[in-house]
């Protein structure tokens, strides 16, 4: 799915992925944050991402120019969760906004696990 930025002189079109590749990149640069999540539906099974497949973990919609981010993440053990991701929310919001000229309506996180890091 493409979003598409147009002012009287130009069209730009970005695809989501490309949103979501760059939100997972800032995320997995915020405290606390081990890694993307992929849920598998049917046993309610939970996967930690590698790197390469970040974006598995992140759904983008874009409605009515507005962008709304689904994040499902694992945090490190001993953090606390309201911190990580009240500096995930003002990371992502500052630097995707700034990334892509669209503004974010709605960042929604779903912990789906913890892990201790070595």
């Amino acid at each position: 799915m493409k979003t598409v930025i147009n002012t009287p002189i130009e069209h730009v079109s970005i695809n989501t992925e490309v949103v979501a590749q760059y939100a997972g990149t800032v995320a997995m640069e915020c405290f606390g944050i081990v890694g993307m999540a992929a849920v598998n539906m049917k046993d309610g099974f939970v996967k930690l991402l590698k790197k390469e497949s970040l974006t598995h973990g992140i759904n983008v919609k874009c409605v009515n120019d507005l962008l709304q981010l689904d994040f499902h993440v694992i945090v490190a053990y001993g953090v606390s969760i309201q911190a990580v991701t009240d500096n995930l929310i003002s990371n992502v919001k500052y630097k995707v906004e700034e990334f892509t000229g669209f503004k974010i309506e709605r960042i929604n996180i779903f912990v789906e696990g913890v892990r201790v890091i070595d």
